[in-house]
């Protein structure tokens, strides 16, 4: 069924949409699809359509909505340049509280089976995994994750299962930056870390020069053995009966 918004309250009263999707079974695990700095633009859109046909209850909660509500941007030019102004002024602390309240309010509606993961692509990698860490999520997704070493301190103390996705040849996560996140997870057993040989950052989204479908494919595969797992979706392969 297409998707549509919702209104979320934040714990401090403001109010922001969200773009949800559901299943068509109309329940099922929830997941909290976290944007990268292009907002929830179709691509995202896309992407939580396609993981409401795995069976998830998704949500993508528009968290640039205190600096201008509904950016949807494109990935060059002038929009790419938007993007960036908004990744410089907005406010992280208070993005994962908001995070959080879409985590909670997921939860609580009656289309969600219970257990709810996060996914997030970029700026939305690292959101992703700050939500495992503080926003109570019951597992997590990360791809391509910018500055995630600026943040090691939260990586240490996720509890929760983290599958982190990276391309050997991403700019946006240098070799320094990316040794300081594997040495963390080396000793984490909760966290499962992959690299794509060749491929640089954004591979997974088609609208972008950088998309790679094998590796793109690859990486949702692992995604899904992750959150099917760790939600407890069961998926129903009973063949419909003949008439």
């Amino acid at each position: 069924m297409p998707g549509q918004y919702r209104k979320i309250t934040a714990a401090d009263g403001s109010e922001f949409q969200g773009y949800v999707a559901v299943p068509e079974s109309g329940k099922g695990p929830g997941l909290v699809l976290i944007q990268e700095i292009f907002g929830v633009n179709q691509h995202i859109r896309d992407v939580a359509d396609r993981y409401a046909q795995e069976g998830y209850v998704v949500l993508a909660p528009d968290i640039f909505f205190r600096m201008e509500p509904g950016v949807e941007l494109g990935y060059e030019g002038a929009d790419f340049e938007k993007a960036l102004g908004f990744y410089e002024r907005y406010d992280e602390e208070l993005t994962v509280k908001d995070i959080a309240d879409s985590v909670r309010t997921l939860r609580s509606w009656p289309e969600c089976t219970g257990k709810v993961g996060a996914l997030g692509y970029c700026l939305g990698g690292k959101l992703a995994m700050l939500a495992a860490s503080r926003c109570g999520v019951d597992a997590a997704v990360s791809y391509y994750g910018v500055n995630i070493e600026q943040r090691l301190d939260d990586l240490k103390n996720i509890k929760c299962p983290v599958v982190m996705h990276f391309g050997e040849t991403d700019e946006l996560v240098p070799p320094a930056a990316f040794e300081q996140i594997k040495s963390v997870c080396k000793v984490k057993e909760n966290i499962d870390l992959h690299v794509y040989p060749g491929v640089g950052h954004g591979f997974n989204c088609a609208p972008r020069a950088s998309y790679n479908r094998e590796a793109a494919e690859l990486a949702y595969s692992r995604t899904l053995d992750a959150l099917r797992l760790e939600l407890g979706l069961r998926l129903d392969l009973k063949s419909p009966a003949r008439t």
